[in-house]
């Protein structure tokens, strides 16, 4: 599910940041990680193991040598946890090849140790405004298992062939050791991509990207272009606005589907394997989406769908960035299907938004579940059965992702209330502009209202025998109240 990504500037991050070390000790956040987990990381940052075939650890390094490929990353600028690297080439047979490095986290966690246990207790990398808590610690994370450019690492090589049309023609998937080229940041890329002086590895990113695109449209497939929220200083004080992601994102977020389908293409056909699953949105959402965006003056036209729709917003405009909020609403439900022995039915293991079987699979320095995709993954593709250890975590693995996601969107909601009500604290009793996006459906004098000026989105309540909020209006609210680490911002009728 797309996240509500909230960015704190320099100049924000003095003010704000006693609150969030505070919101962090309230939500029991570690700080650090147990000694032991600590020294095994220490250890293995200095001396990998590389996981056999069988499963069993070898205690030299015996890895196929792909340095010749001259990957890169494609990462925030001040990213240093670097999951994928790739290269793109054209086939002489016409199409297009893929060769995507995923790191490989397995050559540096040990089955059952300290490091693995507490990898299974985090899940998930924590994102809070002004900092991270990461799944691994930084000696592995952000050093000895990151795509770093010009060290030569342990990876999970994905060779991924496409036709000229972008669909999928071949895949195999092998560990090697590789070596990243170039550390790339989204702006660079789009500005190189855009001015045409990107050399061809890296102009393809386009090419491809846009086929992809064009393949999900096809597929009905939701793509949420989700913006980020940034505090921004102006005339002294500190506001909201939002910030629409690049094209070059799209692109390469592309490749990482590609990747996800394939490995669940690998893992049906298997037998065994872990799936990131999510149902049809139901019944009655799509239609109260809808009140929200005619709150929002987004032209809905009937004959439009729900995923034509959203592709032809654009996320720089206020209003618009503001529905494709409300439309993560959709994307609820997700969850992880494990199977073993026997695949699931097609509809147990679609996606409903990627429109077709899709696994997490790219992200392994960050998430946990993606290390047992790698590891399921290298095993379908050599015919062979998946470690043993693999097997015996595989029926646990969705309830630790869900705990870890639970959480994960606990500190992302608390780190939006805090920062809105931080921001707004001084302007309580000020009247702003507002637009009605929600309402209650018990109580309709109760409601969420969504900001012109600055981004903030909060609750309103009328008296209790005052009259029903009016959906899909523009009206004024004063704030009532906004005081950080207790409730979030709420606003009251003009």
């Amino acid at each position: 599910m797309p996240r509500r990504h909230m960015h704190v500037t320099d100049a924000a991050e003095a003010p704000l940041r006693a609150a969030l070390r505070e919101l962090r000790g309230k939500l029991d956040i570690p700080d650090h990680f147990p000694p032991t987990a600590q020294a095994e990381a220490d250890s293995a940052a200095r001396a990998p193991r590389i996981p056999m075939a069988c499963g069993n650890v070898a205690t030299e390094h015996t890895l196929a040598d792909a340095t010749d490929i001259p990957l890169f990353t494609i990462d925030p600028p001040d990213s240093l946890d670097l999951d994928q690297a790739m290269f793109l080439s054209r086939r002489a047979s016409g199409g297009f090849r893929v060769h995507y490095a995923i790191a490989d986290v397995a050559s540096f966690v040990t089955p059952g140790g300290a490091l693995d246990a507490e990898a299974h207790q985090r899940a998930v990398t924590l994102y809070f405004p002004d900092e991270r808590v990461p799944l691994h610690p930084h000696a592995l994370g952000e050093g000895a298992a990151s795509l770093l450019p010009d060290q030569d690492r342990p990876a999970v090589l994905w060779e991924l062939d496409l036709d000229a049309d972008g669909a999928l023609t071949g895949t195999s998937v092998r560990r090697a050791l590789v070596r990243s080229r170039a550390k790339l940041d989204y702006a660079g890329v789009q500005r190189i991509i855009d001015d045409r002086t990107a050399e061809e590895p890296l102009a393809l990113l386009r090419d491809i990207g846009t086929l992809r695109e064009e393949r999900e449209v096809a597929r009905g497939a939701i793509s949420l272009n989700v913006p980020e929220q940034e505090i921004v200083e102006k005339d002294g004080c500190y506001t909201l606005e939002y910030r629409a992601p690049l094209p070059a994102y799209g692109w390469n977020a592309q490749i990482s589907l590609l990747t996800g389908m394939a490995a669940a293409d690998l893992m049906l056909a298997s037998g065994t394997g872990i799936l990131r699953t999510l149902p049809t949105a139901p019944d009655g959402s799509v239609a109260r989406l809808r009140l929200t965006a005619r709150a929002l003056g987004v032209d809905w036209p009937h004959h439009t769908s729900y995923a034509a729709l959203i592709r032809g917003l654009d996320p720089g405009r206020a209003t618009h960035a503001a529905f494709l909020q409300e439309c993560t609403a959709l994307l609820r439900g997700a969850g992880y299907t494990v199977f073993d022995g026997a695949p699931p039915s097609a509809a147990e293991a679609q996606h409903a938004a990627v429109a077709a079987p899709y696994a997490h699979a790219t992200a392994p320095l960050r998430r946990l579940v993606d290390r047992y995709t790698s590891e399921l993954c290298l095993a379908a593709s050599a015919g062979t059965d998946p470690p043993e250890w693999v097997h015996t975590a595989l029926p646990a693995l969705p309830q630790e992702m869900e705990t870890g996601t639970r959480r994960a969107n606990q500190v992302e909601r608390a780190c939006v209330d805090l920062v809105e009500a931080a921001l707004m604290r001084d302007r309580v009793g000020e009247i702003f502009e507002a637009l009605v996006v929600d309402i209650q459906e018990k109580n309709p004098a109760q409601g969420i209202v969504h900001l012109y000026e600055p981004a903030v989105i909060g609750r309103i309540e009328s008296a209790p025998d005052g009259p029903a909020l009016p959906l899909g209006h523009r009206i004024q609210v004063r704030l009532a109240e906004a005081e950080p680490g207790h409730d979030p911002v709420r606003f009251t009728p003009a």
